[in-house]
């Protein structure tokens, strides 16, 4: 924790767990660490980072005002999976929030994570401990072959808890808007906040008010493609059909196993919101580490406890059939 601490504390950058992935951390307070951020990760200036924090006076201090909505949704969700974006303080710089006017604030539930910013004394800046745009981390292995050479130290705590990223809510507004979906719903979120969900995200023609609004996220080496078929058969006829090499083909199911229907390393998980969540992105760096070159997965149920997976496969998707 000492090494920790003093490499943060001296404006370099540490990957750190959480409960939803491995976090690449920095002083949020200052942007010449922050910037250390984007290199490492060779993250685009226009796309904001996750400011964390430890407790509610810290992330107070981040922002201009605490709205009544971030209020309720941070007394029903804190610490956890849940990012509140709202006006942001003059103490947190411009490099963190893309230039915009509002912050993106989060105190997860991990509680070395926790322990890493009390020591600090200070909110860390955490986006994904990955290069840009690949998948994320969610083991230190993950983190050792994606920046591994970029960066001085990796914290292992062991697989992520949660294994997509939080849920992001904008509420600077009288409702909430849901930014980017995590593995809480937007029922879950309307009913603490007490108000329906905005019907729309908020976005505009200014800086990006939450990270994962881009269209391609979350990327493995390989093509990824969303599926559905009925059954070995129209399976085999529709990879047939597609001309796709099954030597180097991944499938990735929750519901329809092939068994017989090709050459092919089929996974499974159950048909279940957090399981599937907390799975895919393991799956996903061992499809690369094994030489996929083409990744199809089985269309994923309807329902908004599903919200966040889906578009975790829909940005990381070339295809949707």
């Amino acid at each position: 924790m000492v090494r920790t601490s003093g490499l943060l504390r001296s404006g370099g950058v540490v990957a750190v767990p959480s409960e939803t992935v491995y976090g690449l951390a920095a002083n949020a307070l200052s942007a010449e660490a922050v910037a250390g951020i984007f290199r490492a990760k060779g993250r685009p200036a226009g796309n904001p980072l996750i400011v964390h924090v430890a407790t509610a006076a810290m992330a107070r201090a981040c922002a201009a005002c605490w709205p009544p909505l971030a209020e309720r949704l941070a007394g029903t969700f804190w610490p956890g999976p849940l990012t509140l974006v709202v006006p942001k303080s003059t103490a947190v710089p411009d490099v963190v929030t893309a230039g915009g006017p509002t912050v993106a604030l989060r105190w997860p539930s991990h509680p070395l994570f926790q322990a890493v910013i009390r020591e600090c004394g200070f909110p860390l800046a955490a986006p994904s401990a990955n290069p840009s745009d690949q998948l994320s981390p969610t083991t230190a292995e993950h983190v050792v072959a994606g920046l591994g050479a970029r960066i001085p130290l990796i914290i292992d705590a062991g697989p992520c808890a949660v294994g997509i990223e939080s849920t992001v809510v904008d509420v600077t507004g009288t409702q909430p808007r849901l930014l980017r979906p995590g593995i809480l719903s937007a029922p879950q979120i309307a009913e603490a906040a007490g108000v329906p969900l905005a019907d729309d995200d908020g976005r505009g023609s200014g800086p990006l008010r939450s990270p994962g609004q881009l269209a391609r996220h979350y990327c493995p080496r390989a093509a990824l493609e969303v599926w559905d078929w009925t059954d070995d058969l129209d399976l085999t006829a529709r990879l047939r059909s597609s001309g796709i090499d099954r030597e180097h083909l991944f499938v990735l199911t929750h519901s329809r196993i092939p068994r017989d229907s090709m050459p092919a390393q089929v996974s499974f998980i159950p048909e279940d919101p957090e399981a599937f969540a907390r799975a895919l992105y393991g799956y996903l760096h061992e499809c690369d580490a094994l030489g996929a070159r083409r990744i199809i997965v089985e269309r994923l149920p309807a329902g908004p406890e599903w919200d966040g997976p889906r578009d975790r496969l829909l940005r990381a998707s070339s295809r949707i059939g």
